[in-house]
């Protein structure tokens, strides 16, 4: 699902353009990798919790990056309502 919203344009990644979409209020979702340092994961956390964007810690880096046809990410946001709740979806399964 997450190579499909990454198609579609629908995604951002890497800590700049995801704090940026969070704090521009168009991430929806946003995906922090398990391996990612404790400072990134806690910045994440506070932001998502700030702006009121849910989040998930979630598989490794590589993995993150594998899903969006990428190298390593450490974290991404879904800019898209449609793929959010498919997303979550599965996430919570």
């Amino acid at each position: 699902m997450i190579g499909m919203a990454t198609k579609a344009g629908k995604t951002v990644s890497g800590e700049f353009m995801t704090e940026k979409a969070v704090k521009g209020g168009k991430a929806l979702l946003v995906i922090v990798a398990e391996d990612a340092s404790e400072n990134t994961k806690k910045k994440f956390q506070n932001m998502c919790t700030y702006y009121k964007v849910p989040y998930y810690i979630l598989g490794r880096k590589e993995q993150l990056g594998h899903s969006m046809g990428k190298e390593i990410r450490a974290t991404l946001a879904v800019t898209d309502s449609g793929f959010k709740t498919a997303i979550e979806k599965q996430l919570n399964k």
